[in-house]
């Protein structure tokens, strides 16, 4: 089986692992890395949005493969050490999470914004294509402004 060695928040990892094993069974299952969450497996629902090279994915549908080299940020690698990133402290301060599920993606998929865009407008903030079954959306923009404000 072949290996592929990447930078996993931080830290190189080397995984045997079939070439086209999506991303996230190897962060779970292989790497026990479970903030994201399978919640369709098509890309769709994005409750598994991570970052390859800062830039957001969605590792249900991105092959091991193709994260070889590379530098892929889960949740657990969003913070600096005890400092939370400022989106992570502003979810908190807005209390925005509700039954928990979406979070880990709906973090990383603003902290993604947030790097594209310092000042998101209501426009920019709407086109985050997460799914919060839960319906949190307002505490979503609420804690993406709070966050681009103390970024």
């Amino acid at each position: 089986m072949p290996s592929y060695s990447f930078v996993l928040n931080g830290k190189p990892v080397t995984v045997e692992a079939p070439a086209d094993m999506p991303l996230l069974w190897v962060l779970r299952d292989l790497l026990d890395v479970t903030g994201p969450k399978y919640g369709c497996g098509v890309g769709v629902c994005r409750a598994c949005t991570s970052h390859l090279d800062g830039g957001e994915i969605q590792p249900c549908v991105v092959p091991v493969a193709d994260c070889a080299d590379r530098e892929v940020t889960t949740i657990e690698g969003l913070a600096d050490g005890d400092r939370l990133h400022p989106v992570q402290q502003a979810w908190l301060e807005c209390d925005v999470a509700q039954c928990g599920f979406c979070q880990p993606g709906q973090i990383m998929a603003a902290a993604a914004l947030l790097k594209r865009t310092a000042r998101p407008t209501d426009a920019d903030i709407d086109r985050i294509e997460n799914v919060c079954r839960c319906g949190t959306y307002p505490r979503i923009r609420e804690a993406i402004k709070k966050a681009s404000a103390n970024g």
